[in-house]
């Protein structure tokens, strides 16, 4: 990931995947102990159990009809009351939700993080988090829930107290749950109450739903009448595996060149012994996590891959392991808070993979292993590029 500067005080463009926002960059601290990886635990098991520190969560309302994001618009200020008003009157518009929105330093990584109105925010969330009472009800009571990716393959244990704030503000904030919202790149969501104390910017996001509606003119019509400032993008769906192209590559778009495959697998493999970084994608960094592995790896073979691997599942044609090829990659879906990849890694042929694992290994060759396992994807460089142009 390309984070900002994180002495520049004024806002700074950013991508979140597929989505670029215009956010504040807030100077967040988080402590953090170091963990072990464990996959495939039930939803229920990642919501802290309030009375285990005397914490008093708070109040929510239930869960109405559940709604899905097509588009994010993000402001360098407050948008104006009468300007989310006249998105929510256009037309195809079902619902606006708004939200704060930045960059902020969080177990050490600059990531993206939200401050909400957890009883409206949650029916935009994938269906494990939306259901979630516990959550929403510790996000409300004050606890920051990070992604479920961020908190087990990056080692914050759930339930521990964070420093939260930039240099003026600081509090101490309880990691209350491991929740995946949906929004890549975005490993973080408070309540908007708890983001003002620690000098967020206030309402300078949201989140549109439009299900029936072209996104492209729907972000013309949103220009018009959003602050001149305000950027929007759509949010790409990580809900199911449907937009993943079917039948057979052959004759359905290029897939990689034999020598394509192999640049990219020696890339991989360059990094053997290097550390799991959570968020990591280079060398200055002093680690890569797995999608930052398999972004560079591929970039030296020229090909241009999106940032997260719930992204890059989504890059080409998925396949059966037993159609797997040297070159493909490997998918797993290991979050049970959100339909959508986890985790990935380059294949090598003979039941082989170079992986970056979790926190507290090195990039490695691994056997491959089935449990979790989602599917092969065999990657179409043109369609790697498009997914790639936002982030």
């Amino acid at each position: 990931m390309r984070w900002p500067s994180r002495r520049r005080m004024l806002p700074t463009l950013i991508g979140i995947s597929l989505v670029t926002t215009i956010v504040a960059d807030v100077a967040v601290v988080v402590a953090r102990d170091q963990g072990g990886h464990t996959a495939g635990p039930s939803a229920d098991s990642l919501v802290a159990a309030a009375d285990t520190t005397g914490y008093t969560p708070g109040a929510v309302s239930p869960l109405q009809k559940a709604v899905v994001p097509h588009v994010l618009a993000a402001s360098g200020q407050t948008i104006p009351a009468a300007d989310v008003e006249a998105v929510r009157h256009l037309k195809g518009v079902k619902s606006a939700e708004v939200v704060d929105a930045a960059r902020a330093l969080v177990a050490g990584k600059r990531v993206g993080v939200m401050g909400v109105e957890p009883s409206t925010f949650r029916a935009y969330t994938p269906e494990a988090s939306a259901k979630s009472d516990a959550l929403w009800r510790n996000i409300s009571g004050g606890d920051v829930a990070i992604s479920f990716t961020m908190g087990k393959d990056g080692g914050i244990p759930l339930a521990s107290w964070t420093q939260i704030g930039g240099s003026d503000h600081k509090t101490s904030v309880r990691v209350g749950a491991y929740a995946t919202m949906g929004i890549g790149q975005v490993d973080a969501v408070v309540s908007h109450a708890t983001a003002q104390t620690i000098g967020m910017p206030s309402g300078n996001a949201l989140l549109v739903s439009a299900p029936h509606t072209d996104v492209t003119k729907l972000r013309k019509s949103l220009a018009k009448v959003l602050p001149r400032d305000a950027k929007t993008a759509a949010l790409e769906s990580r809900y199911d595996g449907t937009s993943t192209p079917g039948g057979t590559p052959a004759g359905n778009g290029r897939v990689m060149t034999a020598p394509e495959v192999n640049t990219a697998i020696r890339a991989a493999e360059s990094k053997i012994g290097m550390p799991y970084v959570w968020g990591g994608e280079s060398d200055a960094e002093g680690g890569y996590d797995c999608s930052g592995l398999v972004q560079w790896a591929f970039a030296k073979a020229g090909i241009r891959m999106p940032r997260t691997a719930d992204i890059q599942a989504f890059t080409g044609w998925r396949l059966p392991y037993s159609q797997a090829q040297p070159g493909d990659l490997l998918t797993w879906k290991n979050d049970p808070t959100f339909n959508g990849v986890s985790h990935i890694a380059i294949y090598l042929g003979n039941n082989k993979m170079v992986v970056a694992p979790h926190t507290g290994t090195d990039v490695q060759i691994q056997t491959v292993y089935m449990r979790n396992f989602w599917g092969a994807i065999r990657v179409n460089p043109q369609l790697a590029a498009r997914k790639a142009g936002g982030a």
